[in-house]
């Protein structure tokens, strides 16, 4: 049974919106089915952190419309960009040609990134992103003549994708078992996520043990292993999971000493999402490969780009073009999802965003103490601008009946499972926060009320 939204959403003007989508869209991540007791919200207009239906009703973006959104929806700045940027060209192929916004883009890409990541190639989405940067990595040591080293090996819980290879590297069983016979063998590290930990280890000292395991495969591996992929810091599609900065830095050392490939997915990490313009900041490490999307157009455009350095941009740059790296997207470096992306950059100079985020983390943890302490609530935890907790339930709807439920106190929740997250937009202010907390306290009482 599907927790059914108040029957004043179903409005003559909603409701012909509503039949209108189910009849010709097919919703990503959703049993359609599903919808027919449990509508789909009809979303006009956005301003800030606010989404309003087309009654008006407003809804706090808690989870930043899958975790894009920056710096807020509508953003003035980002729309003066891109208007600006329509009257000048909206695409052109990338093949033979460039403009202005991709190279200064990637300009601005290599003076932020980590270490000397020069090398910018862009693509749409997180999930393309991915594929570059595994095809990218198989073909440099096949063009250093070790074609044996073509396997992947990623971490337990690791989500980076839905594409085919990309979903080989995802440790994430409902994505993944029904297209299990199309996917390569990939084999998943044990987590550094805490939550793992055994015999009140520390959460660096389980971070370590999950190196130390690390370690092991490789010294016994490493000739037929490409590349180590990752989520830095917060595994996101299983809940969440946040681990010790410690495993990014042995993890570095480890591939330096096996001559493994080291590839960073920020792509929902990115941007400050962890405190730090990016997370393998926190470890002073650099990746072989950064994968970036999500919040790099402030939410805006479709855009992702994979960056790597020097000596692996080389390895390709020769006479032949059959040497050369040959994958290309329609889209890849688009013109306006570029300088939306310029744009966002510069809100965090102009802002100064992360120093603010910091300001705004302390403020929410402080009144979150109610749901930190909650008797149903396990595992609160908090990395930058990103928060989750455990709900205690048995209750199979839980996902639904929270979303639900905190659409009648104007937020937007998108439970994973029984993991309740906030990753809200930057522009966030204390009153919203308020909101946001004391909302998603009533969400929880009134889904566990019967089972305390």
């Amino acid at each position: 049974m599907i927790w059914p939204i108040t029957n004043n959403f179903k409005t003559m003007n909603n409701k012909n919106l509503l039949e209108r989508s189910l009849n010709a869209v097919w919703h990503p991540c959703t049993q359609m089915k599903q919808h027919e007791t449990f509508p789909l919200v009809p979303i006009v207009r956005g301003k800030g952190v606010w989404l309003y239906d087309i009654e008006g009703r407003g809804y706090l973006d808690a989870i930043s419309s899958w975790w894009v959104n920056l710096f807020g929806h509508t953003n003035a700045h980002i729309n003066a960009a891109i208007c600006d940027q329509l009257e000048k060209i909206e695409h052109v192929m990338l093949a033979g040609f460039t403009h202005e916004p991709v190279v200064s883009l990637s300009e601005r890409l290599k003076q932020i990134a980590p270490g000397n990541l020069g090398h910018c190639f862009y693509a749409s989405d997180g999930a393309s992103a991915i594929e570059i940067a595994l095809k990218m990595s198989f073909h440099y040591w096949l063009l250093n003549g070790q074609p044996q080293k073509n396997n992947f090996i990623s971490l337990q819980n690791d989500y980076h994708g839905e594409t085919l290879g990309a979903l080989s590297v995802t440790d994430v069983a409902i994505f993944k078992k029904t297209y299990a016979p199309l996917l390569r063998p990939c084999t998943h590290m044990p987590t550094p996520d805490w939550r793992y930990a055994q015999n009140n280890d520390s959460a660096e000292e389980h971070a370590l043990n999950a190196a130390t395991a690390l370690e092991d495969y490789l010294s016994k591996n490493h000739s037929e292993t490409a590349a180590l992929i990752i989520e830095p810091l917060v595994q996101g599609a299983m809940g969440m999971g946040m681990y010790h900065p410690i495993y990014l830095k042995r993890a570095r050392e480890i591939c330096d000493q096996y001559q493994v490939h080291l590839i960073a997915d920020e792509i929902a990490v990115g941007f400050g999402r962890t405190g730090t313009m990016f997370a393998c900041n926190q470890a002073d490490i650099a990746p072989d490969f950064l994968c970036l999307s999500k919040g790099l157009s402030g939410g805006y455009l479709p855009l992702s780009v994979v960056m790597t350095p020097d000596d692996i941009f080389q390895a390709f740059y020769q006479d032949k073009t059959a040497h050369a790296f040959l994958h290309s997207h329609t889209h890849t470096g688009n013109a306006l999802a570029c300088r939306a992306a310029l744009a966002t950059l510069e809100l965090f100079e102009q802002n100064q965003a992360l120093e603010s985020n910091k300001s705004k983390a302390e403020y929410l943890n402080k009144i979150a103490k109610p749901l930190a302490t909650h008797p149903k609530v396990k595992n609160f935890r908090n990395c930058g601008m990103i928060w989750a907790f455990e709900v205690e339930t048995n209750d199979a709807d839980f996902p639904e009946k929270c979303f639900a439920t905190g659409l009648t106190q104007k937020l937007l929740l998108r439970p994973l499972g029984n993991t309740i997250y906030f990753m809200p937009p930057y522009v966030i202010n204390e009153q919203e926060m308020d909101l946001l907390v004391n909302g998603t306290l009533h969400v929880l009482n009134t889904l566990t009320a019967n089972n305390r």
